[in-house]
């Protein structure tokens, strides 16, 4: 100490003040990332969970709290670079004006669009039903493309391209996605490796090291000690089954692999079976859907919305058959919520993959030389954006309900019939376990559509943030009142990580259909910002040939293969 205070001395009066600001920053800091950490979304209610339900079911909700806030950035940024300018525009702030598309080079005949908005008194069902179906008085929102028919906004002498923007701001949002996963994934996976390192160690590290010494709450402890006990109790579970696969004799051993054959084999069929049903019954609403000799409208109705109703069973048988099958193949927890979500994945995003391919098929259909003015069928979709995002906006609407739906008339009833009638039957059933895979599955699936939709309804992300968010209280509702713990016990860790893997994958299928429409698709002439142009991607090189000559040559050099190939692969 003494020897301590003679440094202390020598040092001159500037390093003093260094070090002791030094020690101030630091000090605040923590103070600040303290104060940061009661404002965490949700934290008090993950953490009761996860002393009560485990780690495994506490990843859901994480998991569920990453995609509110994404979807909430994502909104901001759609908003502030495409919605608002508009907005200002619209109502001359900031001595704003509108520069509106004028048709060049365009037949007439493509630039008829009419939309279905509500005129004169209206009652209060078509409200309702405009309200779900995405048509009517929310055709003429700033909802949908077909709104945002301005070439540019001028705010004093300052000119936006709006179009510009528009594309700009969709491969902004896809990229924050696919970084922020990556991220989160990154990190996931340095916690696998440190588990699957070495399992003595990680037993000690919970043992010896697990408790956190700065807690002072009993019930924050107790959630402590919950969770830790779930930590220890799936390790020993995981050890237990890893010796009864050691001990397993040769007849046990072909006995699982024949079963698990055959169980793929039921899997592969049902996949099958749910993709030829859609597939039949969308060329079934295609072709009569908008047939006029039906007289009958509920028919027509029906007809119409005949491939979500096939979807929606899809997606929710599917996932049961899957879920028993798992059940007799005899894997790890964590391995069956992998596989069955994989399985889910295929199932779930296939179904979006068909309807797109429908919707493009019919604004492709050029027999009879339909598309030969436009480059599309211009008479059943004069603006094919606005429909394509009407479809999503459907979708998200129907997948909501039937959360709700299942919540309050399959859960709760359930629940109430288990407590009080003593039928056989019904104790059969018994409380349910809370489902993961299946619930993880709902949100990657809605998120997709999110992905997909926002292109062609830029303010989808904000009726995705509200929906997650009522989702999250949704289900917490249903796992503390209606749903028992699970009796395999699941890592966070791993669930963690293949959750995000998972959503990865719908990020990049969501790639797919946005790229078609963007680089393939013929543009609305009708509506939409890019109505000047033979296709979305057209905006890029339009804009870079106004830029100087050196520095034209050095973009179009980027875009160039012999540049872009090694890029990527480096």
């Amino acid at each position: 100490r003494d020897s301590q205070q003679r440094d202390t001395e020598r040092l001159s009066r500037w390093k003093k003040w260094r070090r002791t600001s030094s020690k101030s920053l630091k000090k605040a800091l923590n103070e600040v990332k303290g104060l940061l950490s009661y404002l965490v979304l949700w934290k008090h209610d993950i953490h009761s969970i996860e002393g009560k339900f485990g780690t495994g079911i506490q990843s859901y909700f994480s998991f569920l709290r990453f995609l509110v806030l994404l979807n909430f950035i994502i909104f901001i940024l759609m908003f502030s670079f495409v919605t608002l300018p508009t907005i200002i525009s619209n109502y001359g702030t900031f001595n704003s004006t509108i520069a509106y598309i004028s048709p060049k080079n365009t037949d007439d005949i493509c630039t008829i669009y009419e939309p279905s908005g509500n005129k004169g008194l209206v009652y209060f069902y078509t409200y309702l039903k405009d309200l779900l179906s995405g048509t009517g008085f929310l055709e003429v929102t700033y909802l949908f493309y077909g709104y945002y028919s301005i070439d540019a906004v001028w705010i004093r002498i300052m000119r936006y391209n709006l179009p510009l923007a528009y594309l700009l701001a969709t491969f902004a949002y896809l990229a924050l996605s696919f970084l922020w996963i990556i991220k989160r994934s990154v990190e996931g996976f340095k916690h696998n490796l440190v588990h699957d390192a070495d399992p003595f160690q990680s037993y000690c590290n919970k043992v010896f090291a697990g408790w956190d010494f700065c807690i002072t709450d009993p019930y924050a402890a107790r959630l402590k000690h919950r969770s830790l006990q779930y930590e220890l109790q799936m390790d020993l579970q995981e050890e237990k089954l890893k010796q009864k696969i050691a001990e397993r004799s040769m007849h046990e051993k072909l006995r699982i692999y024949f079963l698990r054959i055959f169980t793929n084999i039921i899997v592969i069929a049902v996949l099958s079976g749910c993709f030829y049903s859609i597939f039949r019954v969308t060329v079934f609403s295609q072709e009569n859907s908008n047939d006029t000799d039906n007289a009958n409208s509920l028919v027509n109705l029906l007809v119409q919305y005949l491939p979500s109703i096939v979807i929606t069973l899809a997606n929710f048988i599917g996932p049961l058959i899957f879920s028993f099958l798992i059940g007799l193949e005899d894997y790890t927890p964590a391995f069956e919520i992998k596989l069955t979500l994989m399985r889910c994945v295929f199932l779930r995003l296939a179904n979006i993959g068909i309807l797109l391919f429908s919707l493009w098929s019919q604004i492709s259909n050029c027999g009879s030389d339909k598309c030969k003015p436009c480059g599309y069928n211009y008479k059943l979709y004069p603006c094919w954006e606005s429909d394509v995002g009407r479809e999503m906006y459907k979708l998200m609407i129907f997948d909501f309900i039937v959360i709700l739906a299942v919540a309050l008339f399959v859960d709760f009833p359930r629940k109430l019939l288990v407590n009080h009638c003593s039928w056989k039957l019904v104790q059969w059933f018994g409380h349910k376990e809370f489902e993961i895979s299946d619930n993880v599955l709902e949100i990657i699936y809605g998120q997709t559509i999110c992905w997909i939709g926002t292109f062609f309804s830029p303010l989808l992300p904000a009726i995705a943030t509200i929906k997650y968010f009522i989702i999250f209280y949704v289900k917490k509702i249903v796992l503390i009142h209606t749903r028992k713990p699970a009796a395999r016990p699941i890592r966070a860790s791993s669930s963690n990580f293949f959750f995000l893997v998972v959503l990865l994958i719908g990020l990049l299928l969501a790639f797919i259909p946005l790229g078609v429409s963007i680089a393939r698709i013929p543009s609305s002439k009708a509506c939409g910002p890019f109505s000047n142009f033979n296709t979305s991607w057209e905006v890029i090189p339009d804009t870079v040939l106004q830029f100087p000559t050196g520095l034209q040559q050095m973009l179009f050099g980027m875009a160039s293969e012999a540049f872009a190939v090694p890029f990527f692969v480096i």
